[in-house]
């Protein structure tokens, strides 16, 4: 399969000029100017070419809850994303704590061809908050492990996990509550339970992940975690960097202060912040009118985040790519997130002056569930490519 854009604005980490791409076979095969080939080609004119999009923190809700998402759906809501690699949490039906899962998500994403699947497990088995023996029986193709919408409590447990983690260079990523604290106070809950994974992961040399990061205390201890040269990275939400609490939105963890939502930017502007992540969690509406947590977020990061960091707040185009792509694609060993030669050919094409207003209600996920509905945002995704295949055509 071969493909060739022309004429586009091209930017990645660490390149933003402009000219042409041609993958062949899937890669990136050849970037230059005035190159012609026989095969398909794209007009770039005007539009923005960059690497597509990899989260590292979504929920496709396959096996066992498929009425709020599946990953077909969860799959065609990425794409349209602009996203082409998924890392999926392990609190399913069964939950995720044995290869059996790991392969039967990994086979079924296979199946439907959109985006790269990586399955997290669970860091105690079926969430007990004890047991870790499954760790031992856990295969090369899982990176990460996490108890995501909860946290192991037992800091032994956690200890000991992470002792695993490490022998097998699985990377630990954390949901940093404190259940003792969290019904009198989320900031303390998170602000406690982030410095205590900090202070293990120090002492067993385990690399860890802190997922969706919001308040400015958590993330200090972060940048002096990651000052004294510790293997740490961190993920900030769209929608913890785009709204405050003056929005009543039920999210775990909150919609934080603006101060909170300000020190993130900042942390993100310092080159603090490794990657932005979704947290997609597509939900029924009635399981959101009976107080469910979450945002279906993966359709409208990418607006969210050039609008509000880069128009709004200057940060680069070439920065957002960054976080978007290189970081966490290099956090879960994949061969893309850079438009360079011999990676994967997945990207994302881009009208940036076109603005978009958010409707739930014609998400393709099957969760409609956003507290942006209404809003207007700069930067449509006009098609995301896999390797040479365009697979979400804005229409």
């Amino acid at each position: 399969m071969e493909l060739l854009i022309k004429g586009a604005r091209v930017v990645d980490w660490r390149g933003d000029f402009y000219g042409d791409i041609y993958i062949k076979n899937g890669l990136i095969n050849e970037i230059g100017e005035d190159l012609k080939k026989d095969c398909k080609v794209i007009d770039g004119q005007g539009k923005v070419v960059m690497p597509a999009f990899v989260d590292l923190h979504v929920h496709f809700r396959e096996p066992g809850f498929t009425y709020k998402e599946d990953i077909e759906s969860g799959s065609r809501a990425a794409v349209r994303g602009g996203y082409t690699a998924v890392n999926l949490m392990a609190n399913t039906n069964p939950i995720c704590s044995n290869m059996e899962v790991v392969n039967e998500v990994i086979t079924r994403g296979e199946k439907i061809n959109l985006v790269d699947i990586h399955q997290t497990v669970s860091i105690t088995k079926d969430f007990d908050g004890k047991t870790i023996s499954h760790i031992d029986t856990l295969e090369d193709k899982v990176k990460i492990m996490s108890e995501d919408g909860k946290e192991v409590m037992n800091s032994s447990t956690m200890l000991n996990a992470m002792v695993k983690a490490k022998d097998k260079n699985i990377i630990v990523m954390c949901h940093c509550e404190n259940e003792e604290l969290v019904a009198l106070d989320t900031r303390l809950s998170e602000n406690t339970m982030t410095w205590r994974n900090i202070a293990l992961a120090k002492y067993t040399k385990c690399p860890i992940h802190i997922a969706h990061v919001s308040t400015k205390e958590a993330m200090e201890y972060i940048i002096d975690a990651k000052k004294g040269g510790y293997e740490i990275t961190c993920e900030v939400a769209p929608h913890h960097i785009a709204l405050t609490d003056e929005v009543e939105y039920r999210v775990n963890p909150p919609i934080r202060k603006e101060e909170d939502v300000n020190f993130l930017i900042k942390a993100i502007q310092d080159g603090w912040v490794d990657a932005i992540a979704t947290d997609h969690a597509p939900h029924s509406h009635e399981d959101k009118l009976k107080g469910a947590p979450g945002i279906s977020g993966i359709e409208t990061a990418f607006s969210i985040c050039y609008t509000k960091l880069v128009v709004e707040e200057g940060l680069s185009l070439s920065k957002l790519s960054e976080i978007m792509s290189k970081n966490p694609s290099n956090i879960m060993g994949l061969n893309k997130g850079e438009i360079k030669i011999g990676l994967e050919g997945d990207l994302v094409i881009i009208d940036l002056e076109k603005e978009i207003e958010i409707q739930g209600k014609k998400f393709i996920s099957k969760g409609k569930n956003t507290p942006f509905d209404g809003m207007k945002f700069k930067g449509q995704i006009l098609k995301t490519i896999k390797g040479g295949r365009i697979v979400y055509d804005y229409r």
